[in-house]
């Protein structure tokens, strides 16, 4: 049993032993999926929109169900509970492996809510996960759509941001012209499915872009482009030293935007869909805030992973 601040939840299954199992690549039964997810979603509920975070802690980019590269960062960099983490997002989608993906970091959630927090991508909703693999993973391992749909109650309620030691904004995608302030983000109703336009829809779909100062609307067809002014502004008025995000593919592995490198995208899926070729990275905040970049190898290819699962426009989702 995990003893939050406000209430006593009774864990129906063996988080440990299930960890375990998913660490191994294991597929939880239909029952057990179900336990987790209401239990996690308890969990979720208790957190604002805007998570509060305390260094050192790693922050981790889109992962996109590479199950084995997401266990080869994690022996890179360390496991919960040892080492804390800020995951930006993208858990589904595009991988071979959403399931056990999504499983194991619910699991570390489950056990160690302190050390593991998961915010919101644009993936993680029904609309993008029928198109982009998660739906049909979910029928080809449950023989139905019964764990997809659990897995969908479980986005609404994550978290939409998080801020580390109130300097170090994490969001999945960008800003909102809608949205000045952090304390704004704590006003969003976040339950529900990911909508189409809104400050809500920004934080998880814009991007920052170098050929502009200001707003444009986002090629992507949802959110915005942002440019240095805004970034520079939003950084000043809410007394954060940089804007952190995932969601756009870094070759290097990260990307510093703006000449005052006021956002920095981090990208955590190697060899992206098993064909970019791109590196990979996590960001470790130390105590003092200071920051490095760890490196970490694709092996997913070693385990004769193939994916003929559409691969196109690889950019705009």
């Amino acid at each position: 049993e995990y003893m939050g601040e406000n209430i006593r939840r009774k864990m129906v299954f063996d988080a440990r032993v299930c960890l375990d199992e998913a660490r191994q690549g294991k597929v939880l039964d239909e029952r057990t999926m179900r336990s987790l997810c209401e239990y996690v979603k308890e969990i979720f509920v208790e957190e604002p929109n805007l998570v509060p975070v305390s260094a050192p802690v790693t922050v981790v980019g889109d992962v996109h169900g590479q199950f084995h590269d997401v266990l080869e960062m994690f022996r890179v960099s360390g496991m919960p509970p040892e080492t804390s983490y800020v995951f930006l997002g993208d858990y589904v989608d595009r991988g071979a492996n959403s399931i056990e993906t999504l499983t194991l970091l619910l699991l570390f959630k489950a056990c160690y809510p302190d050390r593991v927090t998961l915010i919101r991508g644009n993936h993680e909703c029904r609309q993008i996960t029928t198109v982009y693999g998660f739906y049909d993973e979910c029928l080809k391992k449950y023989g139905g759509a019964s764990v997809w749909n659990l897995c969908c109650d479980v986005f609404d309620t994550m978290p939409l941001a998080a801020i580390i030691d109130k300097k170090v904004f994490c969001v999945h995608g960008g800003l909102s012209p809608d949205m000045s302030t952090l304390d704004q983000i704590n006003t969003i109703n976040r339950y529900e499915e990911l909508p189409i336009s809104g400050p809500f829809c920004d934080l998880m779909w814009s991007d920052p872009s170098e050929d502009i100062a200001g707003w444009l609307l986002n090629e992507r067809g949802a959110g915005y482009l942002f440019g240095h002014k805004v970034a520079t502004h939003f950084n000043q008025i809410n007394d954060v030293t940089i804007t952190c995000r995932a969601h756009q593919l870094a070759n290097e592995g990260y990307q510093y935007h703006f000449p005052q490198k006021t956002v920095v995208t981090v990208w955590s899926a190697p060899n992206y869909c098993y064909r970019s070729g791109n590196k990979a990275t996590v960001l470790k905040f130390e105590q003092d805030l200071s920051s490095s970049f760890t490196f970490f190898e694709e092996v997913s290819s070693a385990f004769g992973i193939t994916d003929s699962r559409r691969t196109d426009n690889l950019y705009f989702v």
